[in-house]
């Protein structure tokens, strides 16, 4: 079992006892915005962010510094230090610690951040590694962009296509199921290398710089769908999408027709949904273009009640109103499948 927790306990037991207020936290816990602002000085803040990799077993050191560096980048920050947790199951073995540290050390060289601290070690009752990130960055307080910035009339972009991380994570830890399903090899191997798309720094920064966005999102546990829903509980605004303006690649298509999952329920960092005021996405769309990263247009933020109007393809219109992380599609698979007992 793994996911997060129902937002009506998050609100109860989490984000009401945050200890003592400071004058210098800008931005602490809240729905739908994955990083802390903190004062710096007078024209600089401090952007934090904290995620734990549960949800696969290879490639976790590397997916750990990705995920937390995307989270700062679409601050619109620079991601600089690193704090990793490595927790491994009792019968660890020096193979393991080496591969993760190892991706860890790959990835942080190649976004450029240092390794500054940390903890290493293993613990009883758990069946496979956790690895833990920490993400430091500094920028200037007028530069930052959070999630809960989405203006109304703002158009929705979605980047490169729902649910690459859950692809290429079932392409390295369920290749097993899929041979099963019937899914040739040449198939897996073009999805597993989804996993060096996870990043969204280097396009979050371009269009930070740029400012010509509002606010953006990295679509984490729950996919595309979870993170319009956190965009919309963030900035207070509805949000409408068409599923079929949202792009799947074929291996996806494949994967989720032959285990049953919907696409936009499937964890997928690497995919940014950022929100452009209508002057600025023609410049948008260059940029992205320059950077030779596919897009698309997806949907528009509205005045409205906090929810997502989605327009499936089959014509149904959908409403999400909450943050739904029982329906997150990775972790039923979890279920389904256990790889580790």
């Amino acid at each position: 079992m793994m996911g997060k927790l129902p937002a009506e306990l998050l609100r109860k037991y989490v984000f009401s006892r945050t200890g003592a207020a400071r004058a210098d936290v800008l931005v602490g816990p809240r729905e739908g915005v994955d990083v802390s602002l903190l004062l710096g000085d007078e024209d600089l803040v401090i952007v934090a962010h904290s995620d734990p990799i549960v949800g696969a077993v290879k490639r976790i050191g590397w997916l750990a510094v990705n995920i937390a560096c995307n989270d700062i980048a679409t601050s619109g920050v620079e991601p600089r230090w690193l704090l990793p947790i490595i927790l491994l199951p009792e019968k660890w073995t020096e193979e393991m610690l080496d591969e993760i540290t190892a991706d860890i050390d790959s990835a942080a060289r190649e976004l450029g951040i240092s390794v500054v601290g940390g903890h290493t070690g293993y613990a009883a009752g758990i069946s496979r590694p956790i690895v833990t990130a920490t993400v430091i960055g500094v920028g200037k307080k007028d530069e930052v962009t959070i999630s809960a910035n989405a203006k109304a009339g703002d158009s929705i972009y979605l980047t490169k296509g729902a649910g690459i991380e859950g692809t290429a994570i079932l392409a390295t830890d369920f290749r097993d199921v899929l041979t099963t399903k019937g899914i040739g090899e040449d198939v897996i191997k073009k999805a597993e290398k989804f996993m060096n798309e996870i990043s969204v720094v280097k396009e979050a920064l371009a269009l930070a710089r740029a400012s010509v966005v509002h606010a953006m999102h990295d679509a984490t546990r729950g996919g595309v769908a979870e993170a319009l829903i956190e965009l919309a509980y963030a900035s207070g605004k509805l949000i409408e999408v068409w599923e079929g303006e949202i792009p799947l690649r074929e291996e996806t298509k494949i994967f989720s027709t032959a285990l049953g999952f919907d696409p936009l329920w499937m964890i997928s960092s690497g995919t940014l949904i950022f929100t452009t005021p209508e002057d600025k996405r023609d410049e948008a769309e260059r940029i992205l273009k320059k950077l030779g990263i596919n897009y698309s247009r997806i949907g528009i933020v509205k005045t409205g009640k906090p929810e997502v109007i989605l327009h499936r393809r089959t014509g149904i219109d959908e409403e999400i109103t909450e943050m739904q992380p029982e329906k997150d599609e990775l972790a039923r698979l979890w279920e389904l499948y256990p790889r580790i007992e």
